[in-house]
């Protein structure tokens, strides 16, 4: 079998879990080539235009080159939001699945024309078999769904209503993973610091800070990161846990989306620009070498001059270590697709330029101070050059000259040389 997997982390651990219950249930190999395999399924994204284009085009690709009697099936978020729509624009394709139906993978891989699309569907307390890209690190999911309202977000659409996965499981999973030789977990939720707000079953009241610290009770488990913090969840008690558990990894995605409290508001995010910044300043008096990083969507229906200073304005108080900005794009079934006041092309990618330009001088600026320092490395992944690459504590990107043996070991690394998306260091004997 091949997968192709577009879009998100939570995306990356949806594919490893059909990849084990096909292997699981059904003997199938993975494999790179998708001319040999029995069946191609592409894992899909809906968060913005481009991958939903992408789908159809690739779909195209795989049906003319596949084999014969090889079986495509289209899941993930487009998947739930196109449902019948995909088979009616490309009859070829087998079944389709949506994000929020990954366990039943095995069932409609005999159902022809097959179509999962049931965002309410409780996949929460499901056991799926255990599969993993990497045995260095272990990606986890703790909810399912979203119960955020934003209004250009089609995701609750796709994964429906927020439900938390039980405590046990969680811990359960993640003890399995380290006895298997992970050092690292890296745990997965739209929102994952509203964690404990809605379990499908009865379970005791928690909350996330609650997860961490019972996580971090685990024998051998060197470092827990997690993605993504909504801000409005981010209180004291959060960012003190954060600051404080030697085992949290301090690395911080914080998504703005806008820096006007105007266009926060008709995104309907729930906190201001004060409260973001509030929040920003918190964690770096507290975590001194903290990592931020956000997302950015720039052009959004309404949006003023004004409003796009506010947003460059708080670019300058974080200076994030790492920005994704995007063009506002409206999405089917969002409260924002039929907004006034859209923002013309030209207008948008001239603001999405000046952030972009804005970031990768602030990225420059703060990688060349880092020429020098000595950071302590988990490496991870073998590169076909003779280098090794692994993430600091505070999730730098760095590269050493080295073989296999580094892999899964704590290394300490001074900094040699500055690139902008990886850094280039030698091993501290």
């Amino acid at each position: 079998m091949f997968i192709e997997t577009l879009g998100c982390a939570m995306n990356e651990r949806d594919t490893e879990h059909m990849l084990a219950e096909l292997k699981e249930k059904e003997n199938y190999i993975a494999t790179n080539d998708f001319k040999s395999a029995d069946l191609i399924l592409i894992n899909t994204c809906s968060v913005r235009e481009k991958p939903v284009a992408k789908l159809f085009s690739e779909l195209g690709i795989f049906n003319k080159k596949k084999k014969d009697g090889a079986k495509i099936g289209v899941c993930g978020c487009t998947a739930s939001h196109l449902g019948h729509e995909i088979i009616k624009r490309a009859p070829y394709v087998s079944f389709v699945l949506g994000a929020r139906n990954i366990s039943k993978i095995t069932e409609v891989l005999h159902k022809p024309k097959a179509v999962e699309i049931d965002i309410n569907y409780d996949e929460s307390e499901f056991a799926f078999k255990d599969f993993r890209s990497s045995k260095y690190k272990a990606y986890i999911n703790i909810s399912i769904g979203c119960d955020k309202s934003c209004t250009f977000c089609i995701v609750p659409k796709t994964r429906g209503d927020e439900i938390s996965i039980p405590m046990n499981l969680i811990i359960d999973e993640a003890t399995r993973a380290v006895s298997l030789g992970a050092k690292e977990i890296f745990l997965l939720g739209q929102n994952v610091n509203n964690y404990g707000h809605r379990f499908s079953g009865n379970h005791e009241k928690t909350n996330f800070t609650k997860l961490l610290q019972e996580l971090s009770k685990i024998d051998d488990l060197r470092r827990i990161r997690f993605t993504s913090p909504h801000p409005f969840h981010m209180d004291d008690e959060f960012i003190e846990e954060f600051a404080t558990n030697p085992k949290i990894c301090k690395s911080m995605h914080m998504p703005l989306q806008s820096g006007s409290t105007k266009v926060l508001k008709d995104m309907k995010r729930g906190y201001t620009k004060e409260w973001f910044l509030n929040r920003a300043k918190k964690l770096r008096d507290m975590v001194p070498d903290v990592s931020i990083s956000t997302d950015i969507i720039v052009a959004f229906a309404g949006e003023s001059d004004e409003d796009i200073k506010d947003t460059i304005d708080v670019m300058n108080q974080v200076k994030f270590e790492q920005v994704f900005s995007f063009k506002y794009s409206p999405r089917p079934q969002t409260e924002a697709e039929f907004f006034p006041n859209t923002i013309d092309s030209d207008t948008a990618s001239a603001r999405l330029t000046s952030i972009q330009e804005l970031h990768i001088k602030q990225l420059d600026e703060n990688n060349a101070s880092k020429l020098g320092n000595t950071y302590t490395v988990y490496f991870e992944e073998l590169y076909n050059d003779g280098f090794v690459s692994g993430r600091s504590d505070n999730n730098i990107v760095i590269k050493v000259k080295g073989s296999e043996e580094l892999l899964g070991k704590f290394i300490d690394v001074k900094i040699t040389s500055i690139g902008r998306t990886v850094l280039t260091g030698e091993i501290i004997n």
